[in-house]
Parts: structure tokens; sequence; C-alpha cells
């Protein structure tokens, strides 16, 4: 009974002060002091994080992640891709995502080298240019290096998420592109970019204030390569086996038609290309 009346009298004493955020954590005005969730003080208490853009470093390098409200959308060939759609975006199919967060923009050869100290690009004109000639595999050794420098849980973002993400989550304006019905303002794609990647962010950003889902560089998703079925899905993870991974977003070698937000392909997980590259996803 003393531990309830004192957790009682704790809460209302913290509760009526005025609350405040701390490094993405909600804390509370006591005596002059701020106090972080959990505390000592308190035998059990709920933390609440609050869920936005977070901006991370690793050796000196920043980086945002993109907070993603979930919902459920409509995902592969919706009326505005079905001019162009292949046959594997088809059957368009209902999905329903979690919370996450994604990549703002394309891991850059920066960060790359940030965490791999290395630089596989064919074209390194700078460094806030895409990382490129990298496997999946490649990919996913740099996520397991990026996790033990950081203490977090990152990986390559399903092909769900990539997807969500691209068609601007729920804020989507039901674009063709990623942010735009106008190829040329939000991809770098063989019409305008002379064949060459640029660097990051040079194009509009979608709804969501991510850049480069259309074009620049294809990007690995996590998933292996399967066909689509009509059945309602729920944070799906893609087939449990395969032969190629997926990839989505369109490149700076390619034409404009897959640069469209449901166009997707696969590579072996070990094959490279100076047109591919990847971005940064993130569990809430």
């Amino acid at each position: 009974m003393k531990n309830i009346l004192r957790n009682i009298s704790t809460l209302l004493a913290i509760t009526v002060a005025m609350p405040v955020f701390s490094q993405g954590v909600l804390v509370y005005k006591k005596d002059g002091t701020v106090v972080d969730f959990p505390s000592t003080e308190i035998d059990s208490i709920v933390t609440y994080r609050s869920f936005e853009n977070t901006e991370y470093t690793v050796n000196g390098v920043k980086f945002t992640m993109v907070a993603v409200e979930g919902g459920t959308f409509t995902m592969g060939a919706t009326p505005e891709q079905e001019g162009e759609a292949q046959d594997n975006e088809k059957p368009a199919h209902e999905v329903t995502l979690s919370n996450y967060y994604i990549g703002e923009t394309e891991v850059t050869q920066e960060l790359w080298n940030a965490v791999m100290e290395s630089n596989p690009s064919n074209n390194q004109s700078a460094v806030d240019y895409p990382v490129e000639r990298v496997t999946w595999n490649d990919c996913l050794a740099f996520v397991k290096k990026l996790n033990e420098l950081t203490g977090e849980n990152f990986a390559m973002p399903t092909e769900a998420q990539w997807e969500y993400a691209a068609r601007g989550g729920n804020k989507s304006k039901g674009y063709k592109y990623s942010g735009s019905n106008t190829v040329g303002e939000v991809s770098w794609c063989s019409d305008n970019s002379d064949f060459i990647t640029h660097a990051v962010k040079g194009k509009k950003a979608n709804e969501l204030g991510i850049y480069d889902m259309s074009g620049n560089v294809y990007e690995w998703c996590g998933d292996w390569y399967g066909a689509y079925t009509s059945a309602s899905q729920v944070d799906p993870q893609g087939p449990v086996s395969g032969t190629g991974r997926v990839f989505r977003g369109g490149s700076a070698q390619i034409y404009n038609d897959r640069s469209r937000v449901s166009f997707r392909y696969y590579l072996l997980p070990d094959q490279r290309n100076f047109f591919i590259g990847f971005r940064l996803a993130k569990g809430k």
C-alpha cells in the first residue's frame, strides 16, 4: 500500500507540472529538475516517445530518418500507373503498415564511407552523391555494421514500406511518380540526367519530405522477389525464400517509366551495378 500511495502522490506531483520533450522522451519539470522517464523515483510508468523525424550521427556524418505514420493503402498497379504498369505490378492489393522510419535520402557515399571505410561507387563526383555499385549482400553488411556503431535497428525497407513512403504515406496525393505527375520535377532519369547520378536532394521532395524515390539510383529492398496476390496484407515481409531481391525507384540511366512508384524488378543478391544503391529503414 505504501508503494501504491507513493506512486499516486509522485504522479500527481509530476503531472501538474509543464511537460517538455527531451531527446524524444516526454519529461516533466519537477521542483526545477528535469525528470526523464522512466525515473528511479517511480516504481512503474509507461514511457511516451514522440514520433518525429530523427537525425543520427555516425563517425561525424549526419543523416535523417523520416517518420512515416502507418496506414492502409493500395499497393501495385493503381489507376495512375495502369498505362505503363507491367504484369508483375498486378494485382493491386490492400496493405496495412505500422509506423516506421525511412531515409530522407538514399545512402550517400559519405555515409557509406563513414561506416565501411570504403567507397565502391562508379561516379564519385561528390560525397553527397548516392552510393552505388553495391550488392544486396553489401547493403546487409553495411546495415549490420551501422547497427553495431549506433545501437539502433536499421534495416533495408520492405517492398511495401518503400512503396507506401514513395506514394507519400497518409499524405499521398496519388501521383504517378514520388511527389509529382511530372517526372522531371522529382526524378533524375535518362530524360534529364546525362546518364549519370547526381547529388541527393537535387529534385523536389515528395509529400513526406523524402527525396529521390523516383530516379537517381534504383534502391534495394529487403524482400525476396515474388508475384503479388490479391489478398490483403498487414506489415508484409515478402516471400520466405527466392532467387532475386527486389529493387525499386528508377535510376539516372533508365527511361522515365521506371521511375513510377509501383515499378518493381529484381537482381541476384550478389549482383552489383552502377545504377543501384539503397536507403535505410527503421522500425518505430
